[in-house]
Formats: structure tokens, C-alpha cells, sequence
């Protein structure tokens, strides 16, 4: 989504740039650790230094299911077709159209069908802790496992200024 930094707005396509600070794995002694940077954000009409990090948060993916899809009328079809199944002209005649219709303004003709998106709500990472590194920055650390990132998430980035949980 857009967000204002610094007075202006990041609009929502923005692309942020930074570098992997930290990345470790766990051995028996100690635990898994990593640590994100985002170091510049660039846009269309602009760019933006900043110094965010990897958090503890992330939005989990759910199923929208979008429009459902039927593959012929439960009604008897009328001029109010939702653009589901075969669907009559809207006259009185009794031939059917395929699927979607002539008459679509959609060129593509595709309906919304089943897709992973982010949830509205953060939850936290299962099994990770976040503590403050050297630079004042924050470390993601796990005493469990490994810790996997998934390009498909949504995670949380924000400002150093962050008080780390325990």
C-alpha cells in the first residue's frame, strides 16, 4: 500500500533495495540468525534513502476466492447474466451463447478465479525472537531451526527505532 516517508508518498509499487547484513545457521551451540536491511526505495518520481529491517511480522498468504465460477445457469437466465456459464441473449430466443459473451466489454474474458493474497492482519513468526545487533539494527534469531524466508510472504520491514521482543 502507499505510505508517507519523510513527507512524501511512496506510492504502492515502490521497489526497495538493501542487502542481507547477517545470515546464519544453526548449529548446536548456537542459534539461527538473520538480518535484512532496506537501504532505498524507488519509485516513478523518485527515490528515498531509508534503513528498515526485517521484523518478527509477517502477513500470512490466504485464498481469495473470487468470483465463483458455474458452469451453467441455476436460473433461468435473464439480462442481469453475471458472466458465469452459458447465458442466453437476452431475448427470447433459446440459443445460448459460449462462454463469456459476445457482448463483453472484456476483451479477455477471464473470470476472478481462486488466488493467494496477503491477509489484512500481521501475525508473528513461530519460534523467533528479535534482538538488537551491533549496529543498533535488529537480528532475527531462532533457537528451534532455521529460519526460512518464503519469496510469497509478505513481511514486515520498519525503522531501527523498533524495541526487539523476547
Amino acid at each position: 500500500m502507499a505510505t508517507l516517508l519523510h513527507g512524501k508518498v511512496v506510492p504502492r509499487n515502490a521497489v526497495f533495495s538493501g542487502k542481507v547484513v547477517q545470515s546464519a545457521a544453526k548449529t548446536a551451540t548456537e542459534p539461527s540468525r538473520i538480518s535484512i536491511r532496506m537501504e532505498l526505495v524507488t519509485w516513478k518520481q523518485g527515490s528515498e534513502p531509508v534503513q528498515m529491517y526485517l521484523t518478527s511480522w509477517y502477513y500470512p498468504t490466504i485464498s481469495d476466492s473470487g468470483q465463483p465460477v458455474q458452469y451453467g445457469p441455476e436460473q433461468p437466465a435473464s439480462r442481469t447474466w453475471n458472466g458465469q456459464g452459458p447465458h442466453r441473449d437476452g431475448s427470447n430466443s433459446k440459443v445460448y451463447r459460449p462462454f463469456p459473451g459476445t457482448d463483453s466489454d472484456d476483451r479477455n474474458g477471464v473470470p476472478s478465479t481462486a488466488s493467494q493474497v496477503p491477509s489484512h492482519h500481521r501475525v508473528p513468526l513461530k519460534d523467533i525472537e528479535s534482538e538488537r545487533a551491533d549496529d543498533g539494527g535488529l537480528v532475527l534469531v531462532s533457537r528451534h531451526g532455521n529460519i526460512k524466508l518464503d519469496k510469497f510472504t509478505t513481511y514486515v520491514f520498519a525503522a531501527a527505532g523498533l524495541v526487539p521482543s523476547k
